[in-house]
């Protein structure tokens, strides 16, 4: 049976804390959470009533051994921790995707999965058709485009709306408020568009990969939108995905999608889809 650990006790951690904890994610026993803010991480504790440890420091959780990490917390856990946790042996899920588009971190992570026999698993997230755009690398891609379209709510606390000093609380109208590359996305909206980071690295590519953010107070969605052209055709695909329970900012769809890498991850004999 495999050994745990989470680190991030926000709205998806906590939620996959519960389903392991309810035996949803196969035979694997959760022993160990962290989160900068403690206090996280002991009241997630306490609700799933289990012998499961709260750690204050992130040393305190690499001593607890787990043997599969989820990293449920930031990009800036991603730069901290992932080599460490990938020294000690254990098998990672990285969630703040938005972290490997700085190439030499990604390089430098893989090469050392690598040299330790190691996986490092990358949810789809709250998007889908992921198998498609990957069998497209095999052919010559012209363009890619994810078009995103959130609550004004979702995207308050993003970086780039209190650097332009947007004003998203009085917006009556449906309002683009954001068009990049998926380098610069992740940068201006490193809580928000880490769709767009999965689909790059997928694709074409952080520089190549065109996003557009929009804010819409009348929806109550996650509303990715992706669209793929090459020498295979064309593919469009539209996800309209029902928001976290607990976090706004984040797609319902986000937290299934980790928990069913998680359940592959853990599993023999067939696999359908790549």
């Amino acid at each position: 049976m495999k050994k745990l650990g989470i680190v991030g006790c926000g709205a998806i951690g906590s939620s996959l804390a519960k389903a392991i904890a309810e035996g949803k994610a196969g035979n694997v026993k959760l022993i160990s959470l962290y989160d900068k803010v403690f206090d996280r991480a002991l009241k997630l504790v306490k609700e799933l009533k289990d012998n499961i440890k709260a750690c204050k420091t992130f040393n305190e959780f690499l001593d607890t051994k787990p043997d599969f990490v989820i990293e449920a917390a930031s990009q800036e856990a991603v730069r901290d921790y992932s080599e460490r946790i990938l020294e000690m042996g254990a098998e990672l899920m990285i969630l703040s995707v938005g972290a490997l588009l700085d190439e030499a971190l990604r390089l430098k992570l893989d090469s050392l999965a690598k040299s330790k026999g190691l996986r490092i698993y990358v949810p789809s997230g709250a998007i889908a058709g992921l198998d498609g755009v990957k069998a497209t690398r095999n052919s010559k891609i012209y363009k890619v485009t994810l078009k995103t379209t959130k609550n004004p709510r979702a995207l308050e606390r993003a970086p780039y709306i209190t650097e332009k000093r947007i004003d998203l609380k009085n917006l009556k109208e449906v309002k683009e408020i954001f068009e990049g590359t998926a380098e610069e996305a992740v940068k201006a909206f490193p809580a928000n568009i880490n769709v767009s980071a999965t689909l790059s690295l997928a694709g074409i590519g952080q520089k190549r990969t065109l996003v557009k953010i929009i804010a819409d107070p009348k929806t109550e969605l996650n509303i990715h939108e992706v669209e793929l052209e090459g020498d295979f055709g064309r593919i469009y695909f539209k996800m309209e995905n029902k928001t976290h329970p607990e976090n706004p900012a984040t797609s319902y769809l986000a937290f299934l999608s980790a928990l069913q890498t998680l359940n592959s991850a853990l599993s023999y004999g067939l696999i359908i889809g790549t």
